[in-house]
């Protein structure tokens, strides 16, 4: 079986576009109950404070590390329900793409395959909490990367 990493004896290197994923793991985990079980007759509505961010490293040559980064803070009246905290992320082997696609490979196509992984831990822990599932709502990357492109090109016309 030929790998994206090897190929075949004797035949010619290649110059396609390679994207693969070699791995994708937990990273970081934090849950917070810290007022249990009092808070579980709190009969206040929650209020949710929701927080992504999403950073790229290379790892060596044609690797990159994709990390998402989720914090969801969920308080009743000040009192803190729960905080959950989680880094899920991703090694990409990406070979001779395009340098214009890069970016938004990276920023769009990578968080978009971690994701359901982290909404799945996410929505078990916070039930294991002993709290009602907490389904994360779809997120449009494609929206993110672009908005985060506009605030870069706005700083480098300010500064």
């Amino acid at each position: 079986m030929t790998t994206p990493d090897t190929a075949a004896p004797g035949a010619a290197p290649t110059d396609q576009p390679v994207f693969h994923i070699e791995k994708l793991y937990l990273k970081d985990f934090s849950f917070e109950n810290p007022n249990a079980p009092e808070i579980y007759q709190d009969p206040n509505e929650p209020k949710v404070t929701f927080n992504l961010d999403t950073k790229t490293k290379p790892v060596g040559q044609d690797h990159f590390e994709v990390t998402l980064n989720i914090t969801v803070d969920v308080k009743a009246e000040e009192k803190a329900l729960f905080l959950v905290e989680v880094s899920y992320a991703g090694l990409f082997l990406m070979r001779n793409i395009p340098k214009d696609h890069m970016a938004p490979m990276l920023g769009i196509e990578c968080p978009n395959i971690l994701f359901p992984y982290i909404r799945q831990v996410v929505t078990q822990v916070v039930t294991e909490g002993g709290f009602k599932p907490l389904v994360l709502d779809p997120i449009n990357f494609a929206a993110v990367y672009q908005q985060a492109q506009q605030q870069r090109q706005q700083q480098q016309a300010a500064g």
